[in-house]
């Protein structure tokens, strides 16, 4: 479908609209105020150019070694290694961490559709601090939505829910998960049906209320941002149908020990376009971790009150591509944007204060996304929770300070 390029510009400018307009069939809590975090001024951002429909999934084999060239079929293994094919009984391959009870991992993950502006009515969230992965990426007009993984802990309220993009397409299918959400456009509705883990998929939109979502009302909320999750109905709607097996996950791997870096990284910037979904990640020595700011805010979970952290924050770069898909009509409008994350490309892992430069890989839809360095090797995360940002190929506004 050609559009023109004021296309661009509608980008940026309808983004203040955005913040304060809801999208899809949608659904917060009482929610505590959020302390002012110590993320200097952020700079002028400028979008990304557009880019032409493309069709769907399609696969890139990773290069297979030549038989005859031992240096390319011995790749070293990094010391400590945990994963990335196989893991121990009882180790979670999502976070490389033991679980305290080895039957959590006889069940599917869950992946929600958690909403992440605009701010003053959605953060601070309810759960993040327990999921075990959480991706962050554009939906239109700059800011940003999230989809959480959950395998370790079972919530009752995790939220507030929102609308699926196409992106949804791909991360249930490679956690091979259930997949909680409210609503969608009708172009992305259509290819959640049309998908090959629809029969894992619960929304108000097909026929799923309470107990599975309910409603936390608060004074000035939009109702759209209302919308909770319980897992515990969720798994036990899995039982019910009988969807619920166990699953083999691999691909990332996990060491406890730094690898070698002469890059440190104290401070991450992921400067999204919109001011409030601007990213800052701080590394803390104490904890291990980074602690996370988003707008110029300290970000926290809004059940327990604690700042957002992670073990990993993983910068994921690749193409984004726009679609014929309409998401709302603000602006002029805005389009459903395709993030094409198979094949592989650039990442940047960030961990123990430290940068590393590699790839991410994806050969197959129902892989995991994978990481290595240059040479191919497995770059290892630490055993832990990890966020992905995901961002264009060409995004110039992740920062780093060492």
């Amino acid at each position: 479908m050609q559009r023109s390029k004021a296309l661009v510009h509608r980008f940026i400018f309808a983004a203040i609209a955005l913040i304060l307009v809801g999208c899809g069939a949608d659904e917060t809590e009482s929610i505590p105020t959020m302390t002012q975090g110590k993320e200097p001024p952020a700079e002028t951002l400028e979008a990304s150019p557009t880019a032409t429909l493309i069709p769907t999934f399609t696969p890139v084999p990773s290069p297979t070694p030549a038989p005859n060239n031992p240096a390319a079929t011995s790749l070293p293994t990094p010391e400590g290694m945990i994963g990335p094919d196989e893991f121990p009984d009882g180790v979670n391959p999502l976070t490389g961490l033991e679980v305290s009870d080895a039957e959590t991992l006889l069940r599917r993950p869950v992946s929600v559709k958690i909403s992440n502006s605009p701010a003053q009515y959605v953060r601070p969230q309810s759960g993040l601090s327990k999921a075990d992965l959480v991706f962050e990426h554009y939906a239109e007009g700059g800011v940003t939505r999230l989809t959480a993984v959950y395998y370790s802990n079972v919530l009752s309220q995790v939220g507030s829910v929102r609308s699926a993009r196409i992106i949804d397409l791909e991360i249930p299918a490679m956690y091979q998960s259930a997949f909680a959400f409210s609503g969608a456009s009708a172009g992305v509705k259509q290819l959640i049906r049309e998908s090959d883990f629809f029969t894992r998929s619960i929304s108000p939109d097909f026929g799923y209320g309470e107990p599975y979502f309910y409603r936390v009302p608060r004074e000035g909320v939009p109702l759209e941002h209302t919308l909770f999750a319980d897992l515990y109905d969720i798994w036990a709607w899995m039982d019910n149908r009988e969807i619920n097996q166990p699953v083999k996950l691999r691909g990332m791997g996990f060491s406890e020990i730094v690898p070698e870096s002469d890059s440190n990284a104290k401070r991450v910037h992921v400067n999204y376009i919109a001011g409030e979904s601007q990213v800052t990640w701080i590394y803390s020595p104490a904890s291990g971790n980074y602690q996370r700011w988003q707008g110029g805010m300290t970000h926290t979970d809004s059940q327990s009150g604690a700042q957002l952290t992670a073990s990993n924050v993983v910068v994921v770069y690749a193409h984004h591509q726009d679609t014929d898909i309409l998401e709302d009509h603000v602006g002029g409008g805005h389009y459903s944007i395709q993030i094409q994350i198979w094949g592989e490309g650039r990442a940047q892992l960030f961990r123990d204060g430290k940068l590393y430069e590699g790839r991410w890989r994806r050969s197959e839809r129902h892989d995991m996304l994978s990481f290595v360095d240059d040479q191919g090797v497995t770059l290892p995360l630490k055993p832990g929770n990890t966020w992905f940002q995901l961002v264009p190929i060409d995004f110039d506004r992740a920062t780093v300070e060492s």
